[in-house]
């Protein structure tokens, strides 16, 4: 009796632990990159990671927040945390070439984390991830509002666009999602 119940224990340990590293429906997608060939399987890339997912447009006023977007993501990149940007003209501010919105990302703000093709993030047309996002949290109602996913995929906070990543509001919940 003890080793079916020391057993049963055991599976159930293991199926939680299965059951909580498994990938949330709305990170189970593929999308490509900005100006590139290259697909991204979120639950591949980022399964088990602190997410802070950002909706930008490279014409607007807030487009200033891709450089600390990017110190935010270079300081806590080793503790398992990344930001995902998606370019999106929902509100008539991303370039109408992707290798000019590339540009700005890459070239003229040096962000080295991953920018994905320009989609909708708002509406029936929203892609897979702002769908659920916006769902959870309200869909975004500018540019650079940002999404804190922790760890387990469950979607703790948005935060609007005049919060900056700097911002203690923002800057408060993201280390305590990592623990530091």
């Amino acid at each position: 009796m003890k080793i079916l119940i020391t057993g049963f224990l055991g599976f159930i340990l293991l199926y939680s632990g299965a059951a909580s590293a498994s990938c949330p429906d709305f990170l189970d997608h593929s999308m490509r990159k900005l100006a590139s060939k290259e697909h991204v399987n979120f639950c591949e890339s980022y399964k088990g990671q602190t997410l802070l997912i950002v909706n930008t447009a490279s014409n607007c006023g807030y487009a200033h927040q891709f450089e600390e977007l990017e110190e935010l993501h270079s300081r806590y990149k080793d503790h398992n945390f990344s930001v995902l940007a998606f370019s999106s003209d929902d509100f008539f501010q991303e370039e109408s070439e992707e290798d000019a919105a590339a540009s700005v990302c890459f070239e003229k703000y040096k962000v080295t984390f991953p920018v994905f093709a320009t989609s909708s993030v708002r509406g029936v047309d929203a892609n897979p991830v702002f769908k659920a996002l916006g769902s959870a949290k309200g869909f975004p109602r500018w540019n650079f509002n940002k999404y804190l996913v922790l760890d387990d995929g469950s979607i703790a906070e948005r935060f609007k666009a005049n919060i900056s990543p700097s911002h203690p509001r923002l800057k408060v919940p993201v280390k305590t999602a990592l623990g530091i």
